[in-house]
This record gives C-alpha cells, structure tokens and sequence, in this order.
C-alpha cells in the first residue's frame, strides 16, 4: 500500500515541476483539458534537465535521495531480518515505481506509450529508459519477491 500510494506523490510532484516549468500544457484548466493537449504535446527529458535551474536540480537529487531513504524506512518497520528488509524495499519500490506511471498517466495522460522515452533517476548520473523497461523489471521483481516469500513459507 506504501509504495502505491507513494507513487501518486511522485506522480504529483512530477506534474507540478513540470506546470511549473511550462511542460504541461492546459494546467491551468481542468484534467480534461491536459489529456486533449498532451496528445499533442512533445515532453523532451532533455530539454527538461538542460532548463532545470541547477537549485531545483539540486533539491531534485536530494528528493530522490530521500525516496530511496523512506522506501528503505518502510523495509526496516516491516521486517527484522536483513533478507526480509530486502525483500520488503524491493517489493515497495516496485509498486512505487509502477503506480507512478500509472499515476501520471490517469492524471496528465503521459506516458503516451511504453516506448515513450523517461529520465529514471538523477542519481548517480542521469538514466535514460524507455518506459517499458523500468515497469518490466518492476513486474519481475514483484513476481520474484512474491514466487520467494511462497517457496520459504512452504519450506
């Protein structure tokens, strides 16, 4: 549920960056009026890092930094063991990061597809994805962290 709902946060705090650098056409009007310009509307990630001022840069990577440190926090509350804590922080970071597409999609229609090109992290440099890939991986960690915790109990 953690990692769900956090992804709605990040989902949020993507919508407002990008409002507030003037990525986002149609903010100022409703929900539907995003989704009838989004279709239209090239969201380069590039452009995005290049026109980042380097203070909003900065509490960008920091924001990053702590979303891994609260994801983590979740995994030590959940879990004692140090395999189990693992297991819990992979199991929220997935959520997390599927639900944040999911997210950004039901409120500024963006991804426009899985190919769509993203910026996954800042940390320690920039990654690049097309969006498949990090919602692929997010799945197979689920489906392993689930497959693992089923095998131990019947063990």
């Amino acid at each position: 549920m953690f990692g769900t709902a956090f992804g709605f946060i990040e989902a949020a705090v993507v919508v407002y960056l990008r409002a507030a650098l003037g990525f986002l056409p149609g903010f100022k009007g409703t929900l539907p009026d995003i989704w009838r310009q989004a279709s239209t509307f090239d969201y380069n990630q590039q452009l995005v890092i290049n026109e980042l001022p380097v203070s909003l840069f900065t509490v960008e990577l920091v924001r990053e930094a702590f979303t891994i440190l609260m994801l983590l926090s979740v995994a030590f509350i959940a879990a004692y063991k140090f395999r189990e804590r693992i297991a819990v922080f992979l199991w929220a970071f997935a959520f997390w990061d599927i639900f944040y597409y999911v997210f950004l999609y039901l409120t500024v229609r963006w991804p426009m597809s899985l190919t769509t090109p993203d910026l996954l992290f800042l940390i320690p440099v920039p990654w690049t994805s097309q969006v498949w890939f990090p919602i692929l991986i997010s799945t197979l960690t689920i489906f392993a962290v689930f497959i693992n915790s089923k095998v131990k109990k019947n063990a």
